[in-house]
Formats: structure tokens, C-alpha cells, sequence
């Protein structure tokens, strides 16, 4: 038996258990239980799951619409449940559990939000995944910038930069592809000038990245007046590219035209998003990456550059902002409007707080901020009683809930945003 003396001398081990992740899921699912019990729609719900071209077409799911409200409400409260039984156990809410809630939360709310009308699930799919394309690509800038230690607030600016040098490139040559590169470059001179102030001069990286932000809104407004607009023929009229259909997975029901009838740019992003999250993980290059950001001093140590590091690191992630730039005036839109980016730079920053800074979970969280946004335009074509303004302040909601403990503990690399003065 161990002596009174010595058992005061053991350590002691506090367990912290955070409520609110069980909170939050609890106080959505009572809000969303409140939609049918005070605001019951009858009808029928009828989601379209082909858009009428593929090989194998789906038939549409009818459900009735107050009766799926209620067993999602009910599947909700489970859920809750399985959270508080993690929570009692003191282990982190799986990825599994945060996004069947979700499902269940969407799929529910789909239902009593259409009562009476059809939803064209592809048509609401796809068009989230375009929203959500330069988002991406932005966030993916941001997790390797402040994954390297440099606070990258100037997405904004490397995705208006790259949508005006985009336009004005592939116009001047006649060639989409000549476009995409001028856009990853105008990504990479913003995002080299970032980081001589950040890295070398060692200004604050914030003041930097909003300051950079102004300066490209400013100048891109004013060559837009001055010199777009008077040739726009010349000058604003880009080739946008076409849409391609891969043989076979195209005439996958449901995912097939959403996923597989896209635009180069898009495919380029699948892959984009696939090698940052192999190289970031599974490579020197990420291993390198990684350390700078979080403890650049033993970087150092061990014969890191951690200037040259995040100089390089910081120059891959205005390229592919750029790239994501590129979408709006190649894709979406084929020209270049004034502030036409309208503050998606710091919707995918929030992206990549939501995901935790990492590349897959951006991704995700990059989505639902798509799809969100694609939502409310939807619903309000077949006539939902949702306000639309509440559709769109949807995702910047998520994002507060999230980053308070939605999804576990949201932690920025250590050393984000802190310049390293080598002794």
C-alpha cells in the first residue's frame, strides 16, 4: 500500500471532457424538430436523381414530407445520443458520426423544405460543386501556406488576380490554356509579394494579406474601367473551356453527371486535392512542410531552410488560388467583372479553419459551403418558404459552430502566422 506522503507526491492526470460538440449537435436537432412541429407542410417531397441523358436512369424518390422530417428528427436525437456516449468515454467525435448527422440533418430538412415540389438533385449537386471549385482551390492555398507558418489572409487577392489575368490572357491569345497559366502566375506574384513582407521583413502577415487584398480589388476595379471595359472584345472576351464527359463513369446514376461531365478545371482540382493530401502526409516534402509550421526552430536544427521553405511552399499556394481564380472567368462567367470573386477568399480561410488544416477536410468543408450557397437558390425556384437570406448566411453559421467545438478541437499549426528570426 502506498504511503499518504508518497500518493500526494504521485502525479495527477486530469481528464478535460468538452460538452460541446454534444451540445451543438443537441440544439440542431431541436431547432430542426421545431420546423415540423410548428410549421407542418403536407404533401409530397420528389427528389429527380437523373438529369435525363444517362445510360442508367434512377427513378424519383417520393416521400412524404412531414413523416421524413419527423424520423430525421428522431435519427438526430440518436445521434445525439452515440455523441454523449463518446463524450462520457472521453474520446473525440469520429469523422463517421459528424457526417451521418449531417446527411440526416439535410436530408431531413430537403424533405420539409420541398413538400409539394421536385428537387433536381443533379442540378443542385452539381451546381454546389461549381460554387464550391474556387473555394477549394483557395482553401488548398490556405492549408499549405499556414500548414508552412505564413498566414495567407490574401486568398481573396490571388483569386481576383488570377480571374483578371485569366480573362485577359486567354482573350489576348485565344487559348483557355494560356489563361490558366497567366492566372497561377498573377497567384504567385501576389503570393510572393505576402511573403517578402511576412518571411523576410517580418511584418505582421495579417495587416500584409489585408492590405494585399485592397490593393487588388482597387487595382483590378480600376483596369477594369479603364482598360476592359473600353476593349472588351479585345481584351474581356476569353474562350471558356468545355465541359467533358468521361466515357463511362459520365453514366454513373447520381454522381456520373455531376462528378464526370465537368470542365478541365474541375478535373485539374480532383487531382490537385489528391496530391496535396499525399504529398503533405506521405512525402519529404510534407514532412518538411509540416515542421516549418510547427517548430521552425528544430526545422532549422536539423538543416531545414525554413526561409526558402516557406518561400517555396507559399509560391505552390498562390498557384493554385490562381487556379481557382481561373474557374470564374473560364469557366463560370467567361469574363472578368469587377469584385466578381465577392469575398470567397475568405470563405475558403473559414474552410480552412473548419477543416482543421488539412487538405481532405477543407475539401469537405469547401463543399458544404457550395452547397449551401447553391441551396438557397434552389429552393427558392420551387417555391420553399426558407428565406433565401438565411440560405446564405447558412455556411458562415456552420463555420462559428464548427471552429467552437463541432468538430473537436480546432488547433492552427503552432507556429501560424509567427516569423522565424534565425539566432
Amino acid at each position: 500500500m502506498t504511503p499518504p506522503a508518497e500518493a500526494e507526491l504521485q502525479p495527477r492526470t486530469v481528464a478535460v471532457v468538452s460538452w460541446k460538440a454534444p451540445l451543438i449537435f443537441g440544439i440542431f436537432a431541436v431547432l430542426f424538430t421545431l420546423l415540423p412541429l410548428l410549421a407542418p407542410r403536407a404533401g409530397v417531397s420528389t427528389f429527380r436523381l437523373t438529369a435525363g441523358y444517362e445510360a442508367i436512369k434512377l427513378p424519383e424518390m417520393v416521400v412524404p414530407s412531414t413523416p421524413t422530417a419527423w424520423v430525421a428528427a428522431v435519427l438526430l436525437f440518436v445521434l445525439v445520443g452515440i455523441s454523449v456516449v463518446f463524450t462520457r468515454q472521453h474520446r473525440s467525435m469520429p469523422l463517421w458520426l459528424i457526417s451521418a448527422y449531417v446527411v440526416v440533418l439535410l436530408i431531413g430538412f430537403l424533405a420539409w423544405a420541398s413538400a409539394g415540389g421536385t428537387l433536381p438533385m443533379i442540378g443542385l449537386l452539381a451546381g454546389a460543386l461549381a460554387l464550391a471549385t474556387p473555394l477549394i482551390f483557395g482553401a488548398l492555398g490556405g492549408v499549405i501556406g499556414e500548414r508552412a507558418g505564413v498566414v495567407n489572409i490574401a486568398i481573396e487577392a490571388q483569386l481576383l488576380a488570377g480571374a483578371f489575368s485569366a480573362a485577359v490572357v486567354a482573350s489576348m491569345t485565344g487559348t483557355p490554356w494560356a489563361g490558366l497559366v497567366a492566372a497561377m502566375a498573377a497567384g504567385v506574384l501576389v503570393a510572393l509579394v505576402l511573403s517578402v513582407f511576412a518571411i523576410t521583413y517580418y511584418v505582421d502577415q495579417v495587416i500584409v494579406g489585408v492590405v494585399l487584398n485592397v490593393l487588388v480589388i482597387g487595382l483590378t476595379t480600376f483596369l477594369f474601367r479603364q482598360v476592359l471595359g473600353p476593349n472588351t472584345a479585345t481584351l474581356n472576351s476569353p474562350r471558356p473551356f468545355s465541359r467533358i464527359a468521361i466515357p463511362g463513369l459520365s453514366e454513373i446514376p447520381l454522381i456520373g453527371p455531376v462528378l464526370f461531365r465537368q470542365t478541365v478545371v474541375v478535373y485539374i482540382m480532383y487531382v490537385v486535392v489528391f496530391v496535396v493530401w499525399f504529398g503533405m502526409y506521405r512525402t519529404r516534402w510534407g514532412l518538411r512542410l509540416r515542421a516549418v509550421g510547427e517548430h521552425p526552430q528544430a526545422a532549422d536544427t536539423v538543416g531545414i531552410n525554413v526561409a526558402r521553405t516557406r518561400y517555396v511552399n507559399m509560391m505552390i499556394a498562390g498557384a493554385i488560388a490562381g487556379l481557382g481564380g481561373a474557374f470564374y472567368t473560364l469557366v463560370s462567367v467567361p469574363s472578368f467583372n469587377r469584385e466578381m470573386t465577392a469575398g470567397a477568399g475568405f470563405i475558403a480561410l473559414a474552410a480552412v479553419i473548419f477543416g482543421k488544416w488539412d487538405p481532405v477536410r477543407a475539401t469537405l468543408a469547401a463543399l458544404l459551403f457550395g452547397f449551401a450557397t447553391n441551396l438557397q437558390g434552389v429552393l427558392s425556384v420551387i417555391g420553399s418558404p426558407v428565406p433565401s437570406q438565411f440560405m446564405l448566411m447558412l455556411p458562415y453559421i456552420v463555420t462559428i459552430f464548427a471552429v467552437a467545438g463541432l468538430v473537436g478541437r480546432s488547433r492552427a499549426p503552432a507556429a501560424d502566422g509567427q516569423p522565424y528570426i534565425k539566432s
